[in-house]
């Protein structure tokens, strides 16, 4: 007879395989689960609850990604394509970041520890360097690369936009600092958004990684990074690389 523990990984991984290769395949696939599974299980309904969280007051939930320890995605629970999605924009649109980097618990909770604000992050990928056509946030660890270079530069990190001194994954960032410890009055989207504008470029290119750090004088506060799509480059504007979803730096300890 089989050990009931062992049926049940067996189970799992079986799942996550069936998932995996149905998201690899199906670029509505995160929609369908919060749509068809998340929402009507967090009414009540009997149906498979996938998602860890859902909150219906401010409209996301938040699903164990199958790929890494510890990544987890915030999704929104109304149909939105992208970073390019111009209700993003709206006066009144949720501010899924700030709901992001509140769901940070469950990655801290899946590690059984808390980490540092700077080794945490958040990304979201272009829309050239996604697999998926419903916005989702990467809730994860920051890979100990970024995280050290990050750490040396920040001191002369400020507010403005200014190019990050060297290339992440081979790839050209800028950055900026956002002094709001939580994100009550700013929303990436929109702080992006106004720039690329300007700029005369298209948020559809564009990537966006968020991840904690101080102030000089020790206040908590984010800093911002972006890149824009480069097909000479080779470049699909995935910040997303800059992540480790085998959170390595929270192994070592």
């Amino acid at each position: 007879m089989w050990n009931l523990s062992f049926f049940r990984l067996t189970m799992a991984a079986l799942a996550a395989v069936f998932l995996t290769t149905a998201c690899a395949g199906n670029p509505n696939a995160l929609w369908q689960i919060v749509h068809n599974s998340c929402e009507p299980a967090a009414r009540g309904a009997d149906v498979p609850q996938k998602c860890i969280d859902v909150d219906a007051a401010q409209g996301y939930a938040v699903l164990k990604d199958l790929n890494g320890i510890a990544q987890y995605l915030l999704i929104p629970t109304k149909r939105i394509g992208g970073i390019e999605s111009p209700e993003l924009l709206a006066a009144d649109s949720p501010n899924y970041w700030r709901a992001a980097w509140e769901a940070r618990r469950f990655v801290n909770a899946k590690l059984g520890e808390e980490l540092p604000r700077d080794e945490v992050s958040l990304a979201i990928n272009s829309t050239r360097g996604r697999s998926q056509n419903q916005l989702h946030i990467h809730i994860d660890c920051l890979a100990p690369d970024v995280v050290n270079a990050l750490r040396e530069q920040a001191p002369k990190i400020g507010t403005q936009w200014t190019a990050f001194p060297t290339r992440l994954r081979g790839h050209v960032y800028r950055i900026m600092r956002i002094d709001d410890p939580t994100l009550d009055s700013v929303d990436p989207f929109k702080l992006l958004a106004v720039d690329v504008e300007k700029e005369g470029e298209s948020m559809a290119d564009q990537t966006l990684l968020l991840t904690g750090t101080t102030t000089p004088d020790g206040r908590p506060a984010f800093f911002l990074l972006n890149d824009h799509v480069r097909f000479t480059q080779g470049d699909f504007a995935s910040s997303e690389e800059l992540q480790d979803h085998s959170c390595a730096i929270a192994r070592k300890r």
